[in-house]
């Protein structure tokens, strides 16, 4: 059978493993199985959440609201834009699907950071268009630049993901504008804002200000998500936010009831839960130093992390024989060989799991420097 020969040239996305299969693996009972490779919410969904869900668990059986009125509304208010501004997705990634789709075709590039979200390229590839890639593992856009005016009549989409997943980096808010200044009126220019409200919270220097953004800049389409600062990975809840020419273009690719009933009123009480919201931040930074302490202590590289997670890069280890080991003890990590770098991911846990992962960290690099 024939398939779309654009798909000879993807590899799967490749997530972090689950709970449920290092349990069948390793015979790890689940509760003592620690998942720190997929940036969710170590303080889970919050309570207030759970009752909402609950609360609306008879109304699975009905198609949800196509117009997310309600959710749209809250964002609008958050934001202080217009609910017209706004496109609600099943994960910002399926905007970021929408956005491809829309702007590009086979002879249009998309140009990216040298490690970055993997979705841009794969969604790319899917139209068999060409992939731009900054030498830089990390944001450098002073390549950018360079690469951008060299093929500037490729180009038809620059991500620019602030903060960066997998690395951490983040750009100043006034380089990102700069920046775009300099990109033609026609370039669509995503900047993923995923982790842009840990990014705020460390330093308000690299907090995107979206309403001004969107308005300054009518190429920009900002993506947001649930999955992170409000513990709803399992919902499925992104949101693009961009002029209304942009928005209303890619509403014409996305299919009735994207999102679920329940997961829209999910999302909605999310957002009211302030105090949630400001522990999980809290909780982040304060335990992000303990993973810097470690790494100085033990000669382990780190890129400054504005996210929920920390990078480790090793110069005489194996990143995947630490992850490995570390899997055996029922710790889920993030190894970044696959993305052509020596590297841990590690999403920065409650206190308990972060004091455990680092006490096995340090356990499985003793083991390897003895066998070395």
């Amino acid at each position: 059978m024939k398939f779309n020969k654009n798909l000879e040239n993807i590899e799967n996305y490749e997530a972090g493993k689950p709970i449920e299969l290092i349990v069948r693996e390793f015979g790890i009972k689940e509760k003592d199985v620690i998942k720190l490779a997929s940036n969710e919410n170590p303080m889970g969904t919050s309570k207030n959440v759970q009752k909402t869900i609950k609360k609306n668990a008879n109304k699975a059986h009905l198609y949800p609201d196509d117009s997310m009125f309600e959710l749209k509304k809250a964002l609008a208010k958050k934001y202080e834009v217009d609910l017209n501004n706004i496109i609600i997705g099943s994960g910002s990634d399926q905007i970021i699907e929408f956005a491809v789709h829309a702007k590009m075709d086979e002879n249009s590039a998309i140009l990216t950071s040298g490690i970055t979200f993997s979705m841009y390229e794969i969604y790319a590839k899917h139209l068999g268009a060409k992939i731009y890639k900054t030498t830089s593992k990390e944001h450098n856009l002073e390549e950018f630049k360079e690469i951008y005016e060299a093929h500037k009549d490729e180009i038809d989409i620059i991500f620019l993901c602030i903060p960066n997943n997998p690395l951490g980096e983040c750009l100043d808010k006034e380089d990102v504008y700069k920046f775009i200044k300099e990109v033609d009126a026609d370039t669509l220019v995503v900047v993923d804002g995923a982790y842009n409200e840990f990014a705020k919270f460390k330093d308000v220097k690299k907090g995107i200000d979206v309403r001004n953004l969107i308005f300054e800049f009518n190429n920009v389409l900002y993506l947001g998500t649930f999955s992170k600062l409000y513990g709803l990975g399992g919902m499925r809840v992104g949101y693009g936010i961009a002029n209304e020419n942009i928005t209303s273009n890619l509403l014409k690719l996305r299919a009735p009831f994207n999102v679920t009933t329940i997961s829209l009123e999910a999302a909605k009480e999310a957002l009211k839960d302030k105090k949630y919201i400001e522990k999980t931040l809290k909780n982040n930074l304060k335990e992000m130093k303990r993973y810097e302490k470690f790494a100085k202590k033990h000669n382990i590289k780190i890129i400054d992390s504005y996210t929920n997670f920390i990078t480790f890069i090793f110069k005489d280890k194996n990143s995947t024989e630490i992850y490995d080991n570390m899997l055996k003890k029922g710790i889920i990590l993030r190894d970044l060989k696959g993305y052509g770098i020596n590297a841990i991911r590690i999403t920065i846990g409650l206190p308990y799991q972060n004091k455990l992962v680092l006490k096995e960290l340090k356990n499985t690099l003793q083991i390897i420097d003895k066998m070395q």
